[in-house]
This record gives C-alpha cells, structure tokens and sequence, in this order.
C-alpha cells in the first residue's frame, strides 16, 4: 500500500511543490482545506485529479480529528500559517491563533487519533531574529523581531515538547527564506520580480521598496521541500536548518532581476518609509551542515538561477494576461 501524506497549507507555495514532491514517491496525498468561499486552487489547479482535499481548520480542533480520522496518514506536514511577516503586526491575534496554537491542535490530535504519525513542522528563520552569531545553526540562540517569528518559535517549541513529553516523531525544519514563481506577490522577491516583468512591458512606471540593505538566506522552494520529506524518514526525529549558507541583500535582488530584463533598477526603485518594519530583521544566513551530514540534502539551485526563474515566469504571467485582456477588449 502506498504512504498517505496530509498536507496542511497544499494551497501555498510549499504545499503544492510538497504535493508534486511526493506523488512522485507514490504517496497517496491529501490536503486540509479550509471551507471559505475565496480559496485560491491555482498552485494545486494540475494536481487536482491526483490529491483529495479535506475539510479542517488549524482553528478548530475536532475538524483536525475528523480530518486525521478519516485520512488515517503515515506523514503530516504542517505548512499552514498566517506567514506574510508584515501582516503579523496588524493581525497579532490571529497570527498567534493559526501560527502558534494551530500547531498545538494539530499535535494534540495526533496524539488522540494515531501517535505513530509522522509530524513535520514548518519553522522559520525568522525565529532567530536579532541574530547573535552568523551563520545561524540549530544551536543558536532565538531572538524573533515580529509576532510572525514569536508565533513561530512557540510552534517549534511545542513540536520539541511533544516530541520529548509523548514520544511523539516530530520534526522542525528551520527553514530559511525560499521562493519560486509560486510565492505570493506580497511577498518581496515575487513583488520585484513581478514589478519587473510589469515595467519591462511597459505597464508600471517604478517600484517602491522599503529597506534595500535587509540580507537573507534565499533558496528555491523546491528545493526545500525535499528536505522536510527527508526529515521524516530518519530513524530518530529532530530539527533541522534548511538554507544555502549565502546571503544577498534586497539590493542584489532588484539588480538581478532589473539586469535579467535589461533594465537598471536604480531609474526604477524608489524609497518608501511605509514598506519598513517595526522592528528590522538584517542579517539572516543558515548553517546547513547537520542537514547535509545527516540527510544528504543540499541545495541545488544557485540565487541567480531561483531570479531568473522568476522574472521569467512573471514576464509569461504578464504578458498572457495582457493580451487575455486585449482580446477581451
């Protein structure tokens, strides 16, 4: 009998590079939708005869048990979250309440429904926060700078605890930055990329930006998600940080990306104090050894290659909706 795997997030860019990840192993996958009228199926839109969708709600917990009932997985993954970092300022509670306690009822569920499942959790670097040391490990000390990261931290930390109070396999993957032509536009490296491809055509005069000098540890998402499946094969679970060990700023972002269209980003971006945060993040760069000694996982796609996937993909995107538009017209 083939695995069955439960996806949280399958709507999101993880859950569908997840989703695609492992139906290639044979899994039998399942994704936990959220009923609502406004759910977005593009990212899973090719996958849709392949994955079965299940009703559940990372805020209700006797959805969770019905959905874990029913399934009856050997793997859950637990890619959903409020996970738009800005946002996290304006919706703490919620942030909190999907971010932090959906991991607990996800947890706890498992434990009443099937204690053998598998669990991956989907932690962030953003837990590390003001960095003390660079690069970060999984022994660095967490210092998160927004409820984003402070949701998160209590999420992989109630993963540890499960782990070591029911004996529960449960895994954290510390997950720096990753992107693709699937991330979401309000997320900054698909903003530029799509502003890019926007401005190539002529149909946006700039961009504005907030702080150019943030650094981050930035991979290609499906690169990533082979990690978490590889967390849940080990004999023993444990926690992992997944990332390049490179770091490149927002300004090297928009260069790559102008240059890929042959343009100069500087006659393009503008300063905007609005796109600030609170309280910075500047610096975030992973340690990848213990993953790559103890998986065999390393990242196969260079910053460059992940930019120009992107602008590319963005530049199709535009340009087929252009002319949908034209002939609609």
């Amino acid at each position: 009998m083939p695995k069955k795997a439960l996806i949280t997030g399958v709507t999101g860019q993880d859950g569908s590079y997840l989703a695609e990840f492992l139906l290639e192993k044979n899994y039998q996958v399942f994704g936990l939708i959220r009923r609502s009228s406004t759910i977005n199926f593009e990212r899973i839109a090719h996958l849709q005869d392949r994955i079965e969708l299940i009703p559940g709600d990372l805020l209700d917990q006797s959805s969770l048990l019905s959905a874990l009932d029913r399934v009856q997985p050997d793997e859950v993954y637990n890619l959903a979250a409020q996970s738009f970092v800005p946002t996290s300022w304006s919706q703490p509670v919620l942030t909190g309440e999907f971010t932090a306690l959906g991991v607990t009822r996800m947890l706890e569920a498992i434990r009443v429904v099937n204690p053998a499942i598998r669990f991956y959790q989907a932690s962030s670097s953003e837990m590390f926060g003001m960095v003390e040391e660079s690069p970060q490990n999984e022994r660095t000390r967490f210092y998160p700078r927004s409820p984003y990261g402070v949701a998160k931290l209590y999420g992989h930390w109630i993963t540890v605890n499960a782990r070591e109070s029911y004996n529960l396999f449960a895994c954290s993957g510390i997950l720096f930055n990753h992107e693709s032509p699937r991330r979401g536009i309000e997320f900054v490296t698909r903003k530029v990329s799509h502003s890019v491809a926007r401005i190539k055509l002529g149909l946006q005069r700039n961009l504005r930006m907030g702080n150019l000098d943030a650094e981050r540890d930035w991979g290609f998402a499906g690169d990533y998600v082979r990690a978490m499946w590889l967390m849940l094969q080990q004999e023993q679970p444990d926690d992992y940080v997944i990332a390049t060990g490179l770091t490149h700023s927002v300004r090297r972002l928009l260069d790559l990306a102008f240059s890929h269209a042959g343009l100069d980003y500087r006659e393009y971006v503008e300063i905007d104090p609005a796109f600030l945060r609170p309280a910075e993040v500047c610096h975030l760069r992973g340690d990848f050894a213990k993953a790559r000694r103890k998986l065999g996982w390393e990242p196969s796609t260079s910053f460059e290659q992940l930019v120009a996937m992107m602008v590319d993909g963005d530049l199709g995107i535009v340009s087929r909706s252009t002319t949908t538009a034209s002939l609609a017209a």
